[in-house]
């Protein structure tokens, strides 16, 4: 596990995770984050987020808030933290990632960040899988 990434595991949950990933991008959204996501596969779904303000003071304009959704319906983990910003990610599977930049080692400042967001989507997400 990288420094500042939080992961989540969910089991006995029977979640549709394509419906899930769909929740947590449009939560993004509404709260204001710019959000792609990379096509569903084997590996799981990556939504990545990014926001003005002072996240652009804080983090890199290459660097995103990453969530990757893997696993099955009863059992499943969602990992949280900050990662590189990949270009085109819709059309990108995550089996042709570079897991290293998913998830990448955040300093003071971006765990700070890290710290206030991750938090709050864990609440949404946990609602998510609860309904």
């Amino acid at each position: 596990m990288v420094l500042g990434e939080k992961v989540r595991q969910y089991e006995a949950k029977n979640a549709d995770l394509d419906t899930l990933s769909t929740e947590i991008k449009q939560y993004l959204q509404s709260d204001g984050f710019k959000v792609q996501t990379s096509a569903a596969s084997t590996h799981g779904t990556l939504i990545q987020a990014q926001k003005g303000g002072f996240l652009r003071d804080v983090i890199t304009a290459d660097r995103a808030f990453n969530i990757l959704v893997n696993g099955e319906p009863n059992n499943f983990t969602v990992r949280i933290g900050v990662g590189k910003w990949f270009k085109n990610l819709g059309i990108t599977a995550i089996e042709t990632l570079l897991l290293s930049e998913v998830f990448l080692a955040v300093d003071i400042p971006e765990m700070l960040w890290n710290l206030e967001v991750e938090g709050k989507i864990l609440k949404r997400i946990d609602s998510f899988v609860a309904s």
